[in-house]
């Protein structure tokens, strides 16, 4: 099957489909991060009709998510404004732009078709998202809530759960005492799931720095994997539905 991963730098999805036997390549603005097939460039210079049998696409999430809403309005703005951060009718625009850009994908010449991203305006803009997906459901320990917009394709079946440690009164419960075990409130709160990547409060343990970005948008293992067998198969025997 000959495979294209759109605005996907680090290769994680391609190298699972070239594992399993497919003729995959893998496209974005930037380099890639580990030595295979890559255009660097625009995603759009390789939507030839017929080029591909499968198209998986990862858009720029920065204007399509539902953070910084506060950035979208006129001000003024209650919180400082970082240098080169877009606000007010520019934000608006990029995000005009982002969507357009989303279209575009999902349009491609290609039988099937996937868009990933995280919760956002693409499913109240364009269309509902097929399903979302957890990568604790496919073996990592993470949480990061994450659409499907899939096009000729069967959603995801998740893989393997991992179980999340358990907090409650801003503490990790002790192993062993149950989702109830609270030792200072004695089950009057609701316990809360966490995974590895989260910190007690839910926040992302990723410290803040210049590569920070790119950090929170890689392609979990599991999830590449679990989309290379399940939509593609390996080659040498019977495709997965």
């Amino acid at each position: 099957m000959r495979v294209l991963i759109g605005c996907e730098s680090s290769g994680t999805i391609r190298d699972a489909f070239r594992a399993l036997g497919h003729d995959a390549m893998s496209c974005d603005l930037l380099p890639t991060e580990k030595p295979g097939p890559h255009y660097q460039g625009d995603v759009r210079d390789l939507l030839e009709p017929a080029r591909f049998d499968l198209f998986i696409c990862h858009p720029d999430c920065t204007f399509l998510t539902n953070s910084a809403a506060w950035a979208y309005g006129d001000g003024p703005y209650h919180q400082k404004v970082k240098p080169g951060t877009l606000v007010g009718a520019a934000r608006r625009e990029a995000r005009l732009k982002a969507l357009h850009f989303v279209r575009q994908m999902m349009a491609a010449p290609v039988p099937r078709i996937a868009i990933e991203n995280p919760v956002g305006v693409i499913s109240t803009r364009i269309r509902p998202a097929t399903q979302y997906i957890q990568p604790y459901e496919y073996g990592e320990d993470a949480s990061k809530k994450t659409g499907l917009w899939l096009q000729g394709l069967e959603p995801l079946r998740p893989t393997r759960f991992v179980e999340p440690r358990w907090v409650c009164c801003g503490q990790e419960l002790p192993e062993g005492v149950g989702r109830y075990g609270c030792p200072n409130c004695e089950g009057e709160n609701k316990p809360l799931p966490r995974w590895g990547n989260q910190t007690n409060s839910g926040q992302n343990r990723l410290s803040p720095g210049a590569d920070r970005w790119r950090e929170r948008s890689r392609t979990y293992d599991g999830w590449a994997w679990a989309m290379a067998w399940q939509w593609g198969g390996d080659i040498t025997g019977e495709a997965v539905a």
